[in-house]
């Protein structure tokens, strides 16, 4: 059977807040979610091409301003929705970058790994008492192969752009599973997706030279488009067989394309003890930990 969007359930009454909302997968999501009845938070970190984004959203929206690479701004956001009393029924971590040239965020760390990982990390835990059902975490297929580089974290001796996307994505898997065993005594999941290649502006924003050509290329030849490939995130987010623990991405192509069904992680992203290490090393470099209230919800 094909998952569609036809199996969406009726989400009236929900509240969703989906990171990175203004483009690609996450305005793909955001549609979805909105025309099934939820009310969206779109967090973004430019509210102007936030607007437009929305623009093109029929149903409940709000923006909200966050930089996922700016431990700041991530704190600024949580504070705000506590402040504001909210509810989110779920969590969607989807915003992301792809091999830019080597950078450093605010804090001084890679910013594929502050973007993507070290920035979701810290919303999830800053918010987790708000969370009421579930949190999806977007990683990507090319987790595959990848690893943290301890010895070198923001790649100041030897850096490759494709490396270190793929050490974010390996990063997201990490966390997403450690999140799944932490909430093991409470009714709130923890589900993993990734999109195939789904032809997004990601492939080409991030990437210079022979590289950006090389997406691009590949995004008219062979990619999905954003909207099948955000089904995963969808149905990670909302279809209510979905377990906890589990990752969701495409059925067919060794998972480049397809439709949504459940996937296996490689296997060094369920090592245990690694993801302990990750868990422990984030919590250092953003300075938040999980509340032990969240573990008894």
């Amino acid at each position: 059977m094909r998952w569609t969007e036809e199996q969406v359930p009726e989400l009236a009454g929900k509240t969703f807040l989906v990171t990175g909302a203004n483009s690609g997968l996450g305005l793909e999501t955001t549609k979805v979610l909105a025309r099934k009845g939820a009310h969206v938070i779109m967090a973004v970190r430019d509210l102007g091409k936030g607007e437009r984004a929305r623009g093109q959203v029929t149903g409940s929206t709000e923006l909200a301003r966050i930089d996922l690479a700016d431990l700041d701004s991530v704190r600024e956001l949580a504070k705000r929705l506590h402040d504001e009393r909210r509810t989110i029924d779920v969590l969607i971590n989807n915003a992301g970058i792809m091999m830019p040239p080597r950078q450093l965020s605010a804090q001084g760390h890679e910013l594929q790994f502050a973007a993507n990982h070290l920035g979701h990390f810290a919303l999830t835990l800053l918010i987790l008492d708000l969370v009421r059902e579930r949190v999806v975490t977007v990683s990507s297929g090319l987790h595959r192969g990848g690893r943290i580089h301890y010895e070198d974290l923001d790649g100041g001796a030897k850096y490759n752009p494709s490396a270190f996307y793929s050490q974010s994505k390996f990063a997201n898997v990490l966390f997403g599973l450690e999140l799944h065993r932490r909430l093991a005594t409470t009714n709130k999941r923890s589900i993993l997706a990734h999109p195939g290649y789904s032809a997004t502006n990601l492939q080409t924003s991030g990437p210079t030279g022979g590289a950006k050509l090389f997406m691009r290329m590949g995004n008219a030849m062979f990619a999905m488009p954003a909207a099948q490939g955000a089904l995963n995130i969808l149905y990670a987010a909302t279809e209510p067989t979905a377990r906890s623990g589990q990752f969701i991405g495409p059925d067919k192509f060794r998972e480049f394309r397809g439709w949504p069904s459940v996937v296996q992680p490689d296997p060094k992203a369920t090592d245990e003890a690694d993801a302990k290490r990750l868990w422990a090393l984030s919590e250092q470099l953003t300075d938040v930990q999980l509340s032990p209230a969240d573990l008894r919800r």
